[in-house]
């Protein structure tokens, strides 16, 4: 999907009472995703990603019905290395207890899938959005698709020679999962807008932009923590292993796999990066206010400030306390919902300053101004 498909002005949804309902409903996909995001997180936390070994789209919509059926899927499970090698023994209680939480995943993201299809195809057939908005969204829907593909692509990375799955898999799939939820809550943004057109990519854009990318790299540094467990290590802050920058960073090589294979060094980088979040969205809040703006680009700046702050305080808490499932779902979920922040804050930073003209400035326009 180009920059210019997700690009929200102008954009047309039909008529202007028709927005509300368009809006309303992608905005309700957009909780599902965040949602579905902190459920992720648990089923990783939980042991529970690689308990159902087989990818069925439809047919898996079902879970086990009869003990015979429970007891066909904890075979399967027993054949893969995580049982073999860190889950002998398991009873099947117990199984069932990881089992429940994978099926609840896999679910959600069909329900998701409907969420989205039926509603689109009702508009789409009522007239209630325009073409140009018709094939946004069915692009969307297409990120959507790939993306329950890469989330099997994951799962399949731990089923053979590994007890997890890979992290850069893992990062593959939280990225995705963050791309959707962006162009969910971006075009449903641009539906408000009712014809108003953007000063363009100036400064102001460009930094709010810049902070909604390192929103996104820091989200893929914490999946790389997820994978390898990094946060289950070097559990005290703001001293590492006793040190501000502790020894070891490059003990792997070639050196450039110590960013994605060292533990120590991607938990390193994702506290680097979490200050430098924290620095930009505090200074962006303070030029925001200080100079003259949109009403929406101060709040969403000021939203966007106040929600990386709670996200790093709960990081905190999450890694003092050595990763307990409740923080580390929240902790995931809070990233989902500051990224759609620096998107909103984006949006907004697109918009004209108080005082700026509306649309395209001709010469003789310019010519005429006082």
């Amino acid at each position: 999907m180009t920059a210019a498909m997700l690009s929200p002005f102008p954009l047309d949804a039909g008529t202007a009472p028709l927005r509300k309902p368009v809006r309303a409903w992608l905005f309700g996909v957009a909780a599902l995703v965040i949602i579905m995001v902190g459920v992720g997180g648990a089923t990783r936390l939980t042991g529970s990603g690689l308990s159902i070994t087989e990818w069925q789209p439809i047919v898996g919509t079902i879970p086990p019905l009869t003990e015979r059926d429970w007891q066909q899927a904890f075979l399967k499970y027993q054949q893969i290395p995580q049982y073999q090698q860190a889950n002998r023994g398991m009873s099947l209680e117990a199984f069932k207890s990881i089992f429940w939480w994978e099926w609840a995943h896999r679910n959600l993201g069909r329900l998701i899938g409907v969420a989205f299809l039926l509603p689109f195809l009702f508009f789409l057939a009522t007239g209630s959005i325009s073409r140009d908005l018709g094939l946004k969204l069915a692009g969307i829907f297409g990120l959507g698709v790939v993306q329950g593909a890469a989330g099997w692509y994951m799962v399949a990375s731990g089923l053979n020679d590994r007890v997890d799955v890979s992290q850069y898999r893992l990062a593959l799939h939280l990225g995705l999962a963050v791309l959707i939820l962006g162009a969910l809550v971006w075009t449903a943004l641009a539906l408000r807008q009712d014809g108003a057109r953007a000063v363009g990519a100036g400064k102001t854009a460009v930094a709010a932009a810049a902070i909604m990318a390192l929103v996104f790299l820091q989200i893929l540094l914490g999946a790389l923590v997820a994978g390898l467990r990094a946060g289950l290590a070097y559990n005290t802050w703001p001293l590492m292993d006793g040190r501000l920058i502790p020894a070891g960073l490059a003990a792997m090589e070639p050196w450039y796999l110590n960013l994605f294979e060292n533990a120590l060094t991607v938990q390193f980088n994702h506290r680097l990066t979490a200050y430098a979040l924290a620095v930009a969205v505090v200074w962006r809040a303070i030029v925001v206010m200080m100079r003259p703006s949109q009403q929406g680009e101060r709040r969403s700046a000021v939203a966007l400030a106040l929600a990386v702050a709670v996200q790093i305080g709960l990081g905190i808490w999450t890694l003092l306390d050595q990763v307990p499932a409740p923080l580390g779902i929240a902790h995931q979920a809070m990233a989902a919902l500051v990224f759609s922040l620096a998107v909103w804050h984006l949006t907004e930073s697109r918009q004209a300053p108080p005082g700026a003209a509306k649309g395209p400035v001709t010469m003789a326009a310019m010519r005429t101004r006082p």
